[in-house]
């Protein structure tokens, strides 16, 4: 596997252990039968179990069963399954850093006892809703709300594009609490509760190995112990789209260094006009400026690792990390699909399924714009949006 600085050296032997049994577990369990999962648009639910029993979720958290890994191993983790698809990742992502991540750091005794365990061993599934039909970019706007009823709260609203929602046993829903000037709070909301519909998404040209779907609210009574306590206002939900967006920078790279591998064996393999298509001058330019922009990917990732070890990551230099190895993801799909010819179009080959995938990745959780604004206003002071 492509790792031209020899970064892997200097792993320990817990991450290289994370990093080996996702790599087998990938091998072995998903990537068989990915394409066709990614055709059909389903989602291998016999393996959410598994990855639980391996640790997958949320490994960086400590207690509740939970392995406690290093940040570094826990970018390996997504690196190796976005390798795969990227449909993959985002179960493993959403599950640990937007549902376990916001309950382990802001939730109560009670929660932490009652979700935590079950959700690490992957026995019950967690959606994270914050975006709504109508609020993308600007979730601040956000129109869900909720309302003060004796004990408890009612909710009503809408959710959509939600990773697991329509095989979710818990969302975690972001929502205005009109009994207190509308500040935001974070509620537990079992899917089973009256009022409660998740509706799945169909006809996506892109992460189709993934469930999508919507979450709607009608009238949801709520108790004041299913309100998350530790937290109010847009930290919420942002603070965990910080830790996501961590692990999106690293599973990027998984998905260019699949695709790079396949295009240089590809290279090596076909012939023609007698002779193998690597051994020409431009396939060659195209694997080495491949190798470069991943190898940059990777320095970026493992410095921002070594930054949030540190505690001192900041969600601008996040934003940096996910914009540019996504785009460079995304443009070096493009260039192995283009290296495969023909072939390339096929599920035969995974170029150009994670070239659809990652228009997706590209898209959510901040898009590709709006982190560039966030880097723009961090570097000038001066905010371009309101």
């Amino acid at each position: 596997m492509l790792d031209y600085f020899d970064l892997e050296s200097d792993l320990s032997e817990e991450e290289r252990m994370v990093q080996n049994t996702a790599r087998e577990f990938v091998e072995d369990r998903v990537r068989p039968d990915v394409g066709e999962h990614w055709i059909e648009g389903t989602f291998p639910k016999e393996i959410i179990t598994e990855m639980g029993e391996l640790g997958f979720y949320a490994p960086n958290l400590d207690g509740y069963g939970l392995p406690d890994l290093s940040e570094r191993a826990y970018g390996l983790l997504m690196q190796e399954l976005e390798a795969c698809d990227s449909g993959l990742r985002s179960m493993a992502s959403v599950q640990g850093s937007l549902v376990m991540y916001p309950i382990h750091s802001y939730g109560s005794e009670e929660q932490k006892e009652e979700y935590l365990w079950d959700l690490g061993a992957g026995e019950k599934v967690g959606c994270f809703g914050l975006t709504e039909p109508e609020h993308g970019s600007n979730p601040s706007a956000m129109e869900t709300h909720a309302e003060r009823d004796g004990t408890g709260y009612v909710l009503n609203g809408a959710k959509t594009w939600i990773t697991n929602s329509p095989i979710a046993d818990v969302a975690v829903v972001w929502a205005k609490d009109r009994s207190d000037g509308d500040t935001v709070r974070g509620f537990l909301v079992d899917t089973d509760k009256p009022g409660v519909t998740t509706n799945k998404i169909d006809e996506k040209l892109s992460l189709r190995a993934s469930i999508t779907g919507e979450i709607h609210l009608d009238d949801v009574r709520v108790e004041e112990s299913d309100v998350l306590p530790g937290v109010e206002g847009m930290k919420g939900p942002l603070s965990c789209l910080t830790q996501a967006r961590y692990g999106i920078a690293w599973g990027a790279i998984g998905a260019a260094r699949d695709c790079f591998e396949t295009a240089r064996e590809y290279a090596t393999d076909r012939e023609q006009f007698g002779t193998p298509i690597g051994g020409f001058q431009l396939q060659q330019d195209k694997l080495a400026e491949m190798a470069t922009q991943i190898t940059l990917a990777q320095l970026l990732a493992y410095r921002l690792t070594d930054l949030k070890e540190r505690g001192e990551m900041r969600p601008q230099h996040v934003s940096m990390a996910k914009r540019n190895n996504v785009r460079m993801a995304r443009d070096q799909a493009r260039i192995a699909r283009e290296m495969l010819g023909g072939n390339g179009i096929t599920a035969d080959y995974s170029p150009m399924r994670h070239m659809a995938n990652l228009e997706t990745v590209y898209t959510y959780e901040g898009t590709h714009d709006i982190h560039t604004l966030i880097l723009g206003e961090d570097l000038t002071g001066l905010q371009a949006y309101q």
